[in-house]
């Protein structure tokens, strides 16, 4: 298998890797199902929380074992690690990827903790990539109430330069108008995210580098578009993934209230979470024409 920053340097325009969070074998089945469907490249990731519960170096067991079963190019990230000993936990596991996420101290020691960190993972492994975080878009792939009081506070360009610079990370997620999580206007399909697009554009030039775009859940299909045509290079859905995972777990339980065998119970949920990956997948890596290239990047 090609090594992930090989992959990323060789999407066409108007393309996009899919991220996909899992907390459990059902999600899991769920992701690397739909890659198989759709014969895409998929990146599966995990955040201190979902490794927490499922076990970092279980995950990267199984992840392995799929991965050759399977024949699709599966990659696996560590998704939202805030200390350095969990990134390291990582790196030793294996890893592809790993999120350094001190998006939340000031600016000066969110670089000097992200730049010591990509030092320690890069000596356990040298071809993993460092992704650093700046900006804020708030906690948690949830359903909230209300919108995040900084949702607005978006990363300057000069700001994702100098952490470039100063960090060494390989990836650089911004703050763009994304946001953790869905509101419940969200979830009922009554509204959408959208995002700075000419924000973005700014960002990739200053920056130089790989870029992701968080809390990809219930953006506008037309901004994903836009915004990778701008220079994303990675979105990250999960609580798409979970709203799925619930509804259909609910459904299922419902339709057979006396079934107490879980591969019984659970193959329902398993193809309702499919069905938003590989929805996701096909928007992600649709070719565009050069036309629908121009009109995408506005």
């Amino acid at each position: 298998m090609d090594t992930l920053r090989n992959l990323l340097t060789s999407l066409q325009q108007g393309v996009a890797l899919g991220h996909f969070n899992v907390a459990d074998l059902v999600l899991l089945k769920a992701v690397l199902a739909a890659a198989v469907e759709v014969e895409v490249p998929v990146i599966v990731g995990a955040s201190e929380g979902e490794r927490n519960f499922l076990g970092t170096r279980e995950l990267a067991a199984l992840v392995k074992v799929m991965r050759e079963e399977h024949g699709v190019p599966v990659f696996l990230n560590a998704d939202h690690t805030h200390s350095r000993a969990k990134a390291e936990e990582a790196a030793k596991a294996g890893f592809d990827a790993v999120v350094i996420d001190f998006s939340a101290l000031p600016f000066e020691e969110n670089v000097s903790r992200t730049k010591e960190t990509v030092e320690a993972i890069k000596a356990i492994n040298p071809a993993i990539l460092a992704e650093g975080e700046v900006g804020d878009i708030g906690t948690g792939s949830e359903i909230h109430e209300t919108v995040h009081s900084d949702f607005q506070n978006l990363t300057t360009p000069e700001e994702a330069r100098q952490f470039v610079d100063s960090t060494g990370i390989d990836i650089l997620a911004p703050a763009v108008g994304n946001m953790h999580g869905m509101l419940k206007s969200m979830v009922q399909g009554k509204t959408k995210k959208h995002l700075n697009i000419e924000r973005i554009a700014q960002i990739k030039k200053a920056a130089g580098v790989f870029l992701t775009l968080h809390g990809g859940s219930g953006t506008d299909d037309k901004d994903f578009v836009r915004a990778i045509a701008a220079g994303i290079n990675i979105i990250h859905i999960n609580t798409e993934l979970r709203v799925a995972w619930r509804r259909s777990l609910e459904g299922s339980l419902a339709s057979q209230p006396n079934e107490v065998v879980p591969y019984k119970v659970l193959p329902p949920v398993v193809d309702a979470v499919k069905q938003v990956v590989s929805s996701r997948l096909k928007l992600f890596n649709a070719q565009l024409t050069s036309d629908e290239r121009v009109l995408a990047a506005g």
